[in-house]
């Protein structure tokens, strides 16, 4: 409760008088005689008395009011200028939040003239030490490097320039402050450089283990409160050491997984997928890991794999299949572990889209379809760059190439004879495109034939010399001829009751714009009787 002295002042202060509003700003500056401490408070009293030229206000708000403090005032820039003369008076700590003031609002014109002595300041302050100022001053480099690199002149730049920030960022991160080691273990990541990033990401990790570990246990979901005492960074900073953490020497198997859960309990799907991975002693490819690391716990390992998969990674449920392919586990499932591999595939994992593949094609005898299917699967793999499908592709599918009877046939036939015929002219075209042969492109059947990725040439209930073989559609200008033609054939009876006669009349169609042949003789004799 005040006094009557503090009532006394307060009405002085209230009627104007700077004395009273520095004595009331204060006593609010450091509390006690009945006033609680407020920063808010002070700093309202004693930029009112600095208003009106007293000195003793304006070195008080340089000195005592932090920074976070006026941060939060509607106004901020309204009391740079205390901060300011503060600093000129020799008050160092009112030159850091001079210089905070000015650099958090420099897009504002009043701050725009300012923004030279506030890095002067902050320079002053870096070299005395100051570690918050060292990583003000990181900060600031960086943005001015991030500015250069955009104009012409960047690369002419020495070295040394170049370098200021990541100097100034490496003494704020050994002083110990945080945003600066987390944007050094990020840098380090970035460039790839796992060893750096280990050393600088492990020690901020086992702090934060430290600081939220104890509560992990009474955890039993994903919990929004930690990630938000976590916070993005550090979030961050969790899921990329769980990708690494099988390489850090040095930890064992409890701080590896409580390390792993921190991530995971902050809603991490990174973290998560590695922690799944960890429990059931695996890498994402399939095969063993952590070695001294103990035994395998896949109901846990399914637990965490499947919350990573239902969070879009491709990489959990590829890891599921293999769990329930294994002999040691108790409740393995042929049918489960095909469900989670085909789900993985759909996602774009390469490896699961090869053994959806490999699978396919190793099945065709009991389903024809099984070939097309292993087909799918291999393009999307081999376009992923993997080269076990890419090789099994070539060798159960033909990949297009010209026919050169095609080609020849092509150059005997007249304009006029081609608008007559359009589809033997759409025939010609595909043998050309996909290497037809003469009894293939006469009766293939594109409405049956056109999967999307790849043609299935199958003509041997008409032809009884031919074989079932599959042709790779692999460009974007082979889809759109595909299309052209299919749009022609779309309500066309292809079969040999359609209106392109039986096998006999579309070969001497063809026959009447190309020298006779031996071949052609031949091919006409081997052919079955139509009904």
């Amino acid at each position: 409760m005040a006094s009557r002295e503090d009532l006394a002042i307060i009405r002085a202060a209230r009627a104007g008088q700077a004395e009273a509003q520095l004595a009331l700003g204060r006593r609010y500056l450091f509390g006690g005689n009945g006033l609680p401490q407020s920063f808010a408070t002070a700093l309202h009293w004693l930029d009112r008395a600095a208003r009106q030229g007293v000195p003793d206000a304006w070195t008080l708000i340089g000195e005592h009011i932090p920074y976070e403090v006026v941060a939060q005032a509607p106004r901020p820039l309204e009391y740079v200028l205390w901060y300011e003369r503060a600093f000129d008076a020799g008050r160092k700590l009112a030159g850091l939040a001079f210089a905070r003031l000015v650099l958090a609002h420099q897009a504002q014109p009043e701050a725009q003239a300012m923004l030279g002595k506030a890095v002067k300041a902050l320079e002053s302050e870096a070299n005395a030490g100051t570690a918050e100022a060292q990583w003000l001053l990181a900060q600031q480099q960086a943005g001015r490097q991030a500015a250069d690199a955009a104009s012409v002149d960047a690369s002419e730049k020495p070295a040394p320039e170049r370098d200021i920030a990541a100097q100034w960022a490496q003494k704020a991160a050994d002083a110990g402050i945080g945003p600066a080691q987390l944007a050094l273990a990020d840098a380090a990541w970035l460039r790839l450089d796992r060893e750096d990033f280990i050393r600088r990401a492990l020690p901020l990790a086992r702090s934060l283990l430290a600081q939220y570990g104890a509560g992990l246990p009474q955890l039993n979901a994903p919990a929004e409160a930690l990630a938000r005492h976590l916070g993005e960074g550090n979030i961050t900073l969790l899921s990329r050491l769980s990708q690494v953490l099988a390489e850090i020497p040095g930890v064992d198997a409890d701080e590896a997984q409580s390390l792993l859960e921190l991530g995971a309990y902050a809603d991490d799907k990174s973290a998560q997928l590695s922690l799944g991975l960890f429990f059931a002693r695996m890498n994402e490819d399939g095969g063993r890991a952590f070695p001294g690391f103990g035994s395998a716990n896949y109901k846990k390992a399914i637990r965490w794999l499947t919350a990573a998969g239902e969070r879009g990674l491709a990489a959990a449920w590829y890891a599921l299949s293999r769990i329930y392919l294994k002999p040691e586990f108790s409740q393995r499932n042929l049918a489960d572990a095909q469900h989670y591999l085909e789900r993985a595939a759909e996602m774009g994992h390469a490896l699961a889209q090869l053994e959806c593949g490999s699978s396919a094609w190793r099945n065709r005898r009991e389903d024809p379809a099984n070939d097309v299917r292993a087909v799918y699967w291999l393009q999307k793999a081999a376009a992923q760059d993997n080269a076990d499908a890419r090789e099994l592709l070539f060798k159960i599918a033909d990949r297009p190439a010209a026919a050169a009877w095609a080609v020849e046939a092509r150059s005997h036939m007249t304009r006029d004879f081609l608008s007559a015929y359009p589809f033997l002219a759409a025939r010609l075209e595909l043998a050309i495109l996909f290497g037809l042969t003469r009894p293939e492109a006469l009766l293939i059947d594109l409405k049956q034939a056109d999967c999307g990725h790849c043609l299935v040439v199958d003509i041997r209930d008409y032809y009884a010399r031919s074989k079932r073989r599959l042709i790779l559609i692999e460009t974007g200008d082979e889809r759109q001829v595909l299309n052209r033609i299919g749009r022609l054939f779309e309500d066309v009876d292809c079969s040999l009751n359609g209106p392109e006669g039986n096998y006999r009349q579309r070969l001497y169609r063809l026959k009447t714009a190309l020298p006779q042949d031996d071949d052609e003789q031949e091919e006409e004799s081997d052919l079955a009787e139509e009904s």
